[in-house]
C-alpha cells in the first residue's frame, strides 16, 4: 500500500454526502461564500442540483462545516501534491566505514578513498574506529586514536563535524556530513 493511499481515505469513509451524521451543517457553496445552516439531508440535496459532492471540512466545530466540491477531484488534487511532495525529499544515505588502531597504510588508503567518494557523492559516513580485538587498550589508559585524527584531517576539505566521535562500549564512532558546495 502506497503513502498516499495510506493517507487519502476512501469515499466511504470520509465524512462525505450520507456520511455526515451531523443533523444540522453549515454550507459553504463552491465559489466560498457561506450560504446558512440547513439540515444535512436539504444540503446533499442542494449539492446534488449543482453536481458536486457534500464534504465535512471540519467535523468537529460547533455545527460542522460543510462545503459544495467535486470530490474525486478533490482526492485527486491531494494524491497529486503527495506525490510533489515525495518527489521533492531528499534521502540521505549514511555508509560506515571501520578502521582499527593498527589497519595498515594500504588499508587506510583505501577506506580514505573510499570515504571520500561517498562524500562527494552526497552520502553522510559514519567511521568507527573499533578496539574490538585489543580490549586492553581501552583498560590502559588513553585509547589510540591518532588513526581516527588522521582520516579527520584528511577529509576536513570535504567534510564537517556532524557528531563528536563518542565511545560507545569497544567502538569510537564520528559522523562526518558532506560540506555544501557553492
Amino acid at each position: 500500500m502506497s503513502f498516499i493511499s495510506k493517507n487519502i481515505e476512501r469515499k466511504s469513509d470520509a465524512l462525505v454526502n450520507e456520511n455526515i451524521g451531523a443533523e444540522k451543517v453549515l454550507v459553504i457553496d463552491e465559489a466560498g461564500t457561506s450560504r446558512g445552516e440547513f439540515s444535512t439531508a436539504e444540503a446533499i440535496r442542494m449539492a446534488h442540483e449543482r453536481n458536486f459532492d457534500l464534504v465535512c471540512v471540519a467535523p468537529n466545530a460547533n455545527v460542522p462545516v460543510c462545503r459544495f466540491m467535486d470530490y474525486s477531484k478533490y482526492r485527486y488534487e491531494l494524491q497529486k501534491k503527495a506525490r510533489e511532495a515525495k518527489k521533492n525529499q531528499k534521502v540521505v544515505t549514511i555508509k560506515e566505514i571501520r578502521i582499527t588502531p593498527v589497519i595498515s597504510s594500504n588499508d587506510f588508503e583505501t577506506k580514505l578513498r573510499n570515504g571520500i567518494k561517498f562524500l562527494e557523492e552526497g552520502a553522510k559516513i559514519k567511521v568507527t574506529l573499533s578496539f574490538h580485538r585489543r580490549a586492553r587498550m581501552l583498560n590502559y589508559g588513553d585509547p589510540d586514536i591518532t588513526i581516527l585524527e588522521n582520516f579527520l584531517a584528511r577529509t576536513a576539505d570535504l567534510a564537517t563535524i556532524e557528531q563528536k566521535p563518542i565511545l560507545e562500549g569497544k567502538n569510537m564512532s564520528v559522523m562526518l556530513a558532506p560540506k555544501k558546495r557553492s
